[in-house]
């Protein structure tokens, strides 16, 4: 068995230049947050313009969190006038109450509000297909997966990774690798930092404990892989993460460390993101 403290001491005092040395092609360091926006907003807009010249579909499944890459990935589709009309977009989760009901799209930390106000409010001369756009709920959690497979899988997972290493709402749970379309309760980790990075004044009795979320299996079954990386504040969280996803033994108490099974994987990070912490415990 893993003993990860001792993996992560090892890990955490790696120098930059040795991680990118360690992790070879499927690691990519950008300068800073907001080239790894422009980054992510070119990766999707780059997969899109592939398939339509060779006229095909898009299907992919997209985040809240970041969300900095949508205002450029806006534009970028105006100014390229990237038609949107094949496209299948699957957002990775979304906020619940305890009796299983999303979070109106008045309520701050609705996903749902999110993504439409930074993107698919923006989108609707490029054609895209609203009925192709799924936001994880409670009516239709169970079907997400049987319609993945109906349109014949997931290009590409872009996406980010949670402090206790879950993509999506995809908490450390035994067997998480094979659990598919779902709520969940969110674990004290997630919340906490959720709520430190909110902007609602650290309220943990109220932040939301319950969430429906895509599977870790619909995840990992995608064609390709793209996870972005960073700090995003002032609080270095994710540093440790980022190592513990490139070099960490895969086991349920991470679930991003099963990604390193699948055959194309790619992390992107920041400078900022990479460094060694300046606390080494």
């Amino acid at each position: 068995m893993t003993n990860r403290k001792e993996e992560v001491l090892s890990l955490i005092r790696l120098t930059s230049e040795e991680v990118i040395e360690k992790a070879g092609d499927k690691l990519i360091v950008c300068n800073n947050l907001n080239e790894l926006h422009r980054r992510f907003a070119n990766d999707i807009v780059t997969e899109i313009i592939i398939n339509n010249t060779e006229n095909l579909s898009t299907r992919l499944i997209l985040p809240i969190g970041p969300t900095g890459q949508y205002p450029i990935l806006v534009k970028i589709i105006k100014e390229k006038n990237v038609s949107l009309e094949h496209c299948w977009f699957f957002f990775m989760d979304e906020f619940c109450d305890d009796e299983g009901n999303v979070l109106p799209e008045n309520h701050p930390l609705s996903f749902k509000r999110v993504a439409k106000t930074l993107f698919l409010n923006h989108i609707k001369e490029n054609r895209v297909q609203l009925n192709q756009v799924f936001i994880p709920n409670e009516v239709n959690i169970k079907q997400l997966a049987n319609t993945i497979n109906e349109i014949g899988g997931i290009d590409v997972c872009f996406g980010g990774i949670g402090i206790h290493g879950h993509v999506a709402f995809n908490e450390p749970e035994q067997g998480i690798a094979e659990k598919r379309s779902r709520r969940v309760r969110l674990n004290d980790y997630t919340i906490t930092i959720n709520a430190v990075r909110a902007q609602i004044g650290g309220n943990l009795e109220n932040f939301p404990r319950h969430a429906y979320t895509l599977g870790m299996r619909e995840i990992l079954n995608s064609r390709k892989i793209r996870l972005y990386c960073r700090n995003g504040t002032s609080f270095d969280w994710a540093n440790t993460i980022l190592r513990i996803a490139l070099f960490g033994t895969p086991g349920d108490d991470y679930p991003v460390t099963y990604i390193r099974d699948h055959p194309n994987y790619t992390i992107i990070t920041d400078k900022n993101t990479l460094a060694t912490p300046k606390n080494l415990l």
